[in-house]
């Protein structure tokens, strides 16, 4: 064992490194105990006398946002400048602040105040001790009772959202050294070059294909509070996975796959809404499935595509038609997930004609009125 490997796995070495990776937390940065022990055993393979070896490999698996380098960077450079003896290390306790009670554990400004020599340059590293992210607030709040600043901050945030869908096994297959069958064309090929002997034996598996997505999303005046955000949804959708269709309906139906794949978020929700004659009208849900149906899915549902319908269940129309149309949706595609904003508050039931009738064939019935809401939504896509 070398030197590196002998320090490493010394119980002072290792508690150094959690204590490194206390104040790390200390200062708000999100370290599960996975990264800690994957960091932990890294340092078991680089030089740790060597100061940039160290702090790429806590740089590459302690931090998972690029918003948390600048703060991840000091707390590493005081980290590293102080004097710690290698045999035994008892973390010095840092002053409190006033303001801090009994059980408050102390802030890193005042462990890092307490350490700086005069010739440290000023750094400006935030207090988060007592804090609370905007994000956390505004990701259990209703869409429908957000400010215009809030709607502003949740559009970054959504847009910022990043999705994995469902996949499927084709029937093409693929070289792959863990496959369940033998490549019988590289086998050949094989024995051909070794006077027919195959040496080398290939394997190959079926390939791995993303699920297509619609989306359908109802834009009639029940809906107008959601309506811009859904749209914004459907953006996030569009930019982060392959094969996703978008369309809207009130009384009747419009594709905007198009207008979504535009690079500007503001633009490309304006230009899909101004495609819509209907919008804030009246509801025909079954009628739009019918159109839906007739003229578009046997293009967008093939090869197990999972449908998400985005309402919340009015229904003007023929409430028997809305119950075929759902039936002959839910036969065509893999899963048919409803969205329904009303699900949020706490005594809602699908007592409405509408929703009661498409309900018996929905696969799944799930929130969407707040942030968090579509993280669940997330969550489940990629466990499909």
């Amino acid at each position: 064992m070398n030197p590196s490997d002998a320090y490493a796995s010394s119980d002072s070495f290792v508690t150094n490194m959690l204590t490194f990776v206390e104040f790390l937390r200390r200062a708000g940065l999100p370290i599960s105990s996975s990264q800690v022990m994957d960091f932990v055993q890294a340092l078991t393979l680089v030089d740790i006398s060597q100061r940039d070896q160290v702090y790429h490999a806590a740089r590459c698996l302690l931090v998972s946002r690029y918003e948390h380098l600048r703060l991840f960077e000091t707390v590493f450079n005081a980290f590293w400048n102080m004097r710690l003896d290698e045999q035994s290390y008892n973390p010095q306790k840092a002053p409190r602040a006033p303001r801090h009670d009994k059980q408050q554990r102390p802030a890193l400004i005042a462990y890092m105040a307490s350490k700086a020599r005069p010739q440290d340059p000023e750094l400006d590293v935030a207090d988060k001790s007592m804090t609370y992210s905007d994000s956390e607030l505004l990701g259990r709040k209703d869409f429908s009772q957000m400010t215009p600043d809030e709607l502003d901050a949740i559009k970054r945030l959504i847009q910022a959202m990043r999705w994995k869908a469902a996949f499927r096994q084709s029937r093409r297959r693929v070289a792959s050294p863990k496959g369940d069958s033998l490549h019988l064309r590289r086998v050949m090929a094989s024995a051909v070059r070794h006077n027919g002997v195959p040496l080398v034996l290939a394997w190959q598996r079926r390939k791995i294909k993303q699920r297509p997505i619609v989306l359908i999303a109802d834009i009639s005046g029940s809906m107008e509070k959601y309506s811009r955000l859904v749209l914004q949804f459907f953006f996030s959708l569009s930019h982060s996975l392959k094969n996703v269709e978008c369309f809207v309906f009130a009384t009747r139906l419009t594709r905007i796959s198009l207008q979504l794949k535009l690079k500007n978020i503001d633009r490309a929700v304006n230009d899909a809404a101004s495609q819509v004659v209907d919008w804030s009208g009246g509801t025909r849900i079954g009628e739009s499935l019918a159109i839906f149906n007739r003229q578009w899915s046997r293009r967008v549902l093939r090869r197990g595509a999972i449908v998400m319908i985005v309402s919340d269940g009015w229904e003007r129309g023929d409430v028997d038609n809305l119950r075929a149309q759902m039936r002959y949706l839910q036969l065509r595609c893999y899963r048919l997930i409803w969205l329904n904003p009303l699900i949020g508050k706490g005594h809602y039931q699908p007592q409405v004609e509408g929703m009661a009738a498409a309900l018996p064939f929905v696969d799944d019935f799930m929130p969407i009125h707040n942030l968090h809401s579509l993280s669940t939504l997330a969550e489940h896509l990629n466990t499909l």
